[in-house]
């Protein structure tokens, strides 16, 4: 039976079982969708190949410590493997993206008009940096979410398949993200006023 004909489950035990053949098929079959979604959330060419490598050094740390056991799931799972990575990169710049209008215009920027005093400029850069602090309060999860949907540019259905949950559970993350920072700006302009 040719490689190509194997499925992942195969191949990964083909790998374990020593032959390299196993892995590197696995990833001539996969990489395009692994790399588009790391390139879909850190948008830069350089950064999207060095975090799919670090995914795949991962990957095959992971097997070899015999630690893979998502039966017949190989591709959720190195996308998740991959994601996690993203993240780790974001939370080390200590950047979180910038939340974008459907046209990718920063919402920040659509709001700036040429003729904002300083002081307007000044409350405007206070507000994003807020924001962005805020978006780091948020549980995982819902992090997770709101920076595919809003920087990654991501439709709720991937979204949903890379996490491994249900349009709906994906739907409803988002929403507790939107009402969560709802709720701190709101408690921030109380907290403001008195």
């Amino acid at each position: 039976m040719k490689l190509q004909e194997r499925n992942d489950q195969e191949l990964v035990h083909l790998y374990l079982a020593g032959h390299e053949q196993g892995l590197e098929e696995l990833i001539q079959r996969h990489k395009s969708k692994i790399y588009t979604s790391i390139y879909l959330l850190v948008k830069d060419q350089y950064l999207a190949e060095d975090i799919f490598q670090d995914t795949f050094i991962k990957v095959i740390n992971t097997l070899k410590a015999g630690k893979y056991n998502e039966e017949g799931k190989f591709l959720p799972w190195v996308i998740r493997i991959a994601h996690n990575l993203v993240i780790d990169h974001f939370r080390k710049e200590k950047r979180t993206p910038v939340v974008t209008t459907g046209d990718g215009y920063d919402i920040f920027e659509v709001l700036h008009f040429y003729d904002e005093s300083m002081e307007d400029r000044m409350v405007r850069e206070q507000t994003h940096k807020e924001l962005k602090a805020m978006i780091h309060l948020l549980p995982p999860e819902q992090k997770e979410v709101l920076l595919m949907r809003h920087y990654g540019d991501l439709s709720f259905k991937e979204i949903a398949d890379i996490t491994n949950v249900s349009i709906n559970t994906a739907l409803g993350r988002m929403r507790y993200a939107l009402n969560n920072l709802r709720k701190m700006m709101q408690t921030k302009e109380l907290s403001l006023k008195n």
